[in-house]
């Protein structure tokens, strides 16, 4: 598969990578771990190189599963998790969750030693800050990652959801790899100031659910019911007259596929990696079947016409 760089210095990725939060939470139903287990190496073999978890996913157990089925393949693998959360703060949401921010040094610490034991390894390629920290200056969280990188702990770092300025300051005291964030032909908030600030400063764009939460795959259309334990079920784009609406986009990505002789799926992926060389996208699945259609996206080009064409119906479409 064709490789991609994060950052400036060029953390080397597959174009597309997995993201592995499904297997253990958000989209029921979960297969077994011998499963999830076959998934993860099947995607190996398809050349996928990069792969997403993070500590608060089902309590470290979705990093335990991530570690197992890489364990053979370390050497030849960039797996990124997070921190930012307080595992050992009592506080959590309904359904057991973790709720309390920190990303005080001494709990990325913590986080990270855990993590690497779930992991099994000594290292992680890519160390997220999972949310911002309202109560922890950034600087502060940008500094102990600085040390963490001379001690060989970390290799990169990296931020979720974090606003442009925010940022630029981390980046200002250690260089940000990259920055996770929802991004799709369906969500396109970071355009407006995050993607120029990544441009100017070097940073890699890592776009979660970048199929729309599988919105822009060819699987739902008006009839589509979403169950109460699919987190879905609580988006408000995913509900009621919202959803009848937001399902045009879905059947327009459909028409752009039948005249490329692709899939949706497809098409909403090589969008992204249209946009610029440094965005890897990491849809998520528990499929193989699935797997083997996304990465077929890297294959996908457009025109500049098709790029101006699809940008113009984009623009004038309001989910």
């Amino acid at each position: 598969m064709e490789k991609r760089y994060l950052g400036k210095g060029r953390l080397e990725v597959s174009a597309i990578g997995l993201g592995c939060m499904g297997f253990t939470q958000s989209y029921p139903p979960y297969p077994d771990k011998a499963t999830c287990i076959n998934v993860i190496r099947k995607a190996v073999e398809l050349g996928v190189t990069f792969f997403d978890t993070a500590q608060v996913y089902t309590m470290g157990t979705n990093e335990e599963l991530v570690g197992e089925a890489l364990q053979p393949y370390r050497d030849k693998v960039v797996i990124a998790t997070k921190f930012g959360f307080d595992l050992e703060h009592p506080d959590m949401d309904k359904d057991n969750r973790p709720t309390a921010l920190s990303s005080k040094p001494d709990v990325i610490r913590r986080s990270l030693e855990t993590s690497l034991r779930r992991l099994r390894t000594d290292h992680v390629g890519l160390f997220y800050q999972h949310r911002v920290d309202p109560d922890t200056p950034i600087e502060e969280v940008a500094d102990c990652l600085s040390q963490l990188i001379k001690e060989g702990k970390v290799l990169h770092w990296g931020m979720s959801e974090a606003a442009a300025d925010t940022v630029r300051r981390a980046n200002a005291v250690c260089h940000v790899t990259a920055v996770q964030s929802e991004y799709s032909m369906w969500y396109r908030n970071p355009e407006k100031e995050l993607l120029p600030t990544l441009e100017e400063l070097g940073i890699g764009f890592v776009p979660f659910s970048p199929l729309g939460k599988a919105m822009l795959a060819g699987r739902f259309n008006a009839a589509t019911k979403f169950p109460d334990d699919d987190f879905r079920s609580h988006i408000p784009r995913f509900q009621g007259a919202n959803f009848q609406h937001n399902v045009q986009l879905a059947e327009y990505v459909d028409s752009l596929a039948k005249e490329k002789g692709t899939t949706p799926a497809r098409i909403a992926l090589a969008w992204l990696l249209a946009q610029k060389p440094w965005i890897v996208p990491i849809p998520g699945t528990k499929h193989i079947n699935r797997i083997e259609d996304n990465i077929g996206a890297a294959d996908i080009k457009f025109t500049p016409e098709e790029l101006t064409d699809i940008r113009r119906h984009l623009d004038s479409f309001v989910v």
